[in-house]
């Protein structure tokens, strides 16, 4: 298909979570691999729920995450021919339309109140029956002047058979379509109608959404037919599930908004390559995967129809992944407001000394301060901090000091120019013991960082510099032992 036209269309009812982010995704992925167009329109006609600033917070997650588009809003202008890109600026548009459904005998003003309508759909309850407003249609409707509720009239009820990309084959009864109200009686469109009108309007090829979409198509099918319009291609995604994989992601499994994730320190490459791997894989073993490469290797014959389960452990070994790949200037510049008290006021290189250092360890940017301030303020002699070791906590805080104090002695005379140098040190002081690494090893860490982490221990050492390390050892030799 040429001139392929995707498009990402969410609301501002408050902040934007994973599922949003891949429904994102995979349109962005389709329109880039064809050289299409990827559309961003905002579907803001549920003002009830509307929240301010929640479409600053989604252009922001989007400019973040690399998903860039070619029309909509941007700021505080909006780029493309097919436009307004804001549902609430397209009134009028979606006045015409509906009155093509009116002039054809396919939608009429309702007047009853909800009160009304109620009352005969328990009056259906009652009697056992299924109820259908088409079959308790009013007489004689009002000319619709916009302050009532327009709804579709269905004339000639069938079954629908569509193909989904993902999904396969489906199909529906001609029950599934009852009259629906497709513009409510404050003027605005319901979701049933507009995104139906915008996509035509917008010319949009593929409508890639979520699988609670489904039991909603019958009346998708219905308004493009009735308003003679093609059917676009379509994808509906599968849940993503919470971490138990039993049920939908919510916020009681504990589900954050992609914007907790960025200030936690997460990258925007290991979330883009996390979400589009949820429920989708390329046929191989690969897992490490860029934007690029997405683009390219994206197809729905490998999106799975299961749910996916939302693995945050995954999530924060891939972000490890990524941050390992970063070129060191890169990850300076992404540590900005990530540093402990310390490390923030220190020059570029020393900042960039202790990177190359933690860099390995790093999972996420948020991990910058316990991994790193040791290295910039000379931490307080902390002796409980041995608990976390087992054979350290069995050994007499006496016998230990005595370790550092042949440590001392030995790292005195040794030069700090290379690690090399200082590992054939250490495993000196092992022969001159006979202790086990993990002893002497442990307690010469433990002195220099009183951290539960940290790098490998010639790295730190080097790092440190020889009189900053023989500084640190005597403060945890003169330390009281008792």
């Amino acid at each position: 298909m040429s001139n392929i036209r995707t498009r990402f269309a969410p609301s501002p009812t408050g902040y934007i979570h994973v599922g949003n982010v891949r429904s994102a995704l995979y349109p962005f992925f389709i329109a880039r691999q064809s050289n299409g167009k990827f559309i961003l329109r905002i579907e803001d006609t549920d003002q009830n729920r509307f929240v301010d600033g929640a479409e600053d917070l989604i252009i922001d997650v989007l400019h973040w995450l690399g998903v860039d588009w070619d029309e909509g809003p941007d700021g505080d202008t909006e780029r493309g021919d097919y436009g307004p890109y804001h549902q609430t600026d397209r009134r009028e548009i979606y006045h015409r339309w509906a009155m093509k459904l009116v002039d054809k005998g396919l939608a009429y003003a309702d007047p009853r109140s909800p009160e009304e309508i109620k009352a005969l759909q328990d009056q259906a309850k009652a009697e056992h029956r299924l109820f259908l407003y088409r079959d308790n249609r009013p007489t004689n409707p009002p000319a619709w002047d916009g302050t009532q509720p327009l709804r579709f009239k269905v004339i000639n009820p069938v079954d629908y058979h569509w193909h989904d990309e993902v999904m396969g084959d489906l199909s529906a009864g001609r029950d599934a379509v009852d009259d629906f109200i497709i513009i409510k009686s404050d003027g605005l469109p319901t979701y049933n109608f507009a995104h139906i009108v915008d996509d035509a309007e917008m010319k949009i090829t593929h409508v890639i959404r979520g699988q609670e979409y489904i039991s909603s198509m019958p009346k998708y099918l219905a308004l493009y037919d009735a308003l003679d319009l093609p059917w676009p291609i379509f994808a509906h995604l599968p849940h993503i599930l919470a971490p138990e994989g039993n049920k939908k992601l919510g916020k009681r499994d504990g589900a954050k908004s992609v914007t907790e994730y960025r200030d936690e320190g997460y990258l925007p490459e290991a979330m883009v390559n996390f979400l589009a791997c949820l429920g989708w894989n390329d046929g191989t073993e690969q897992e490490i995967f860029t934007m690029d490469e997405l683009i390219h290797k994206f197809s729905f014959a490998h999106v799975q129809r299961s749910g996916a389960r939302f693995d945050e452990k995954r999530l924060l070994w891939l972000n490890g992944q990524w941050i390992k790949r970063l070129d060191l200037n890169d990850l300076l510049n992404r540590c900005e407001g990530f540093w402990g008290k310390h490390g923030a006021t220190a020059d570029r290189q020393r900042q960039l000394a202790v990177l190359a250092v933690v860099q390995e360890r790093m999972k996420t940017l948020a991990d910058l301060p316990s991994l790193s301030e040791y290295f910039f303020n000379r931490p307080a002699v902390d002796w409980s901090i041995l608990s976390t070791s087992k054979q350290l906590a069995k050994r007499e805080r006496s016998e230990l000091i005595q370790l550092l104090h042949t440590a001392r002695n030995k790292l005195a005379s040794t030069d700090f120019t290379s690690t090399e140098v200082i590992q054939a040190a250490l495993n000196e002081l092992l022969d001159q013991t006979g202790e086990k690494p993990v002893i002497m090893f442990g307690i010469i860490r433990f002195a220099l960082t009183w951290a539960r982490f940290s790098p490998g221990l010639p790295e730190t050492m080097q790092l440190l510099g020889r009189d900053e390390v023989l500084a640190r050892l005597d403060d945890a030799i003169n330390s009281n032992p008792s």
